[in-house]
């Protein structure tokens, strides 16, 4: 009989919870003093966590789909005053990827799931957004969020042009959206072991490590003169290693419908990729 997955559960409820105490924050709710009217911050929670569960679930179905066994999502809460509620969530691969075929609908397939519903989750957020000269604010301290190419042009579609000194009121399920997009840029990074760097070695085999190591250092400049949040993870990449471990059956080629999607999915990194995500005042 198999056992309940009884910490991925405890996880997925405290990210539940932590979501939705930030969910609420951007409601205008003060979860400490008013901790009832928590249930205001569900519409973020729930877009935010669909977006995630797409994600993980897809990798974790591919997964299965190719009899390579993975773990179900571990979920990583992490509660105001953090912006998001959540630090992601992540499976854990317990056996060999065996082919190239296989490595990229486990890569692309996360963050090419997560990114349609990030699209329509956006969409529908900006239609409650709103153009305003106050600036988004979690617990006193002031967030600015970036822009993608994609983002940016959802906001003038549905909003249109911007006004000087103005900037746009995020409705908490676009914010939502927002974070989707940046979850699949940063998982979409073609470095070492992300998602994109499953896709990138899947394409173009032992080159990956070369463009891995000029990305890292790509990253270290953007610290330095953009986000110093780059540097943060040009660390973490090289720690975890920018080189790919051989598949099992490298011999076999990537058949055409699998270099498309692949190709696609490093599209959608240009797309959702944002220079500046977040500054802190």
């Amino acid at each position: 009989m198999r056992k309940l997955p009884y910490l991925n559960i405890i996880l997925f409820i405290l990210t539940f919870i932590s979501t939705l105490a930030v969910g609420a924050i951007y409601a205008g709710i003060n979860v400490f003093e008013e901790p009832l009217k928590i249930y205001k911050g569900f519409p973020f929670s729930f877009s935010l966590l669909i977006i995630l569960l797409a994600h993980e679930f897809s990798h974790y179905f591919a997964s299965k789909k190719h009899r390579i066994e993975a773990t179900l999502p571990y979920f990583i809460p992490a509660p105001p005053p953090f912006p998001f509620g959540t630090l992601g969530a992540v499976i854990r691969m317990k056996s060999p990827i065996t082919t190239k075929n296989a490595l990229i609908d486990i890569g692309a397939s996360g963050p090419v799931a997560g990114f349609i519903i990030a699209l329509f989750v956006t969409v529908i957020g900006l239609s409650f957004s709103k153009i305003m000269p106050t600036p988004t604010t979690v617990d006193g301290i002031t967030f600015y969020f970036g822009d993608s190419l994609l983002f940016k042009g959802l906001t003038t579609a549905i909003l249109g042009t911007v006004p000087e000194n103005h900037d746009v009121f995020l409705h908490p399920v676009a914010l939502a959206g927002w974070i989707g997009f940046f979850v699949t840029s940063i998982n979409l990074i073609p470095v070492g072991q992300l998602d994109g760097g499953h896709i990138l070695y899947a394409l173009l085999g032992d080159k990956h490590s070369t463009f891995s190591k000029v990305l890292i250092g790509v990253m270290f400049i953007m610290g330095f003169f953009l986000w110093e949040g780059w540097i943060v993870w040009g660390v973490l990449l090289i720690i975890l290693g920018f080189k790919h471990p051989p598949i099992v059956y490298s011999e076999m080629p990537l058949d055409p419908k699998r270099k498309i999607i692949g190709w696609i999915s490093l599209a959608i990194f240009v797309l959702t990729f944002m220079p500046v995500p977040i500054m802190v005042y």
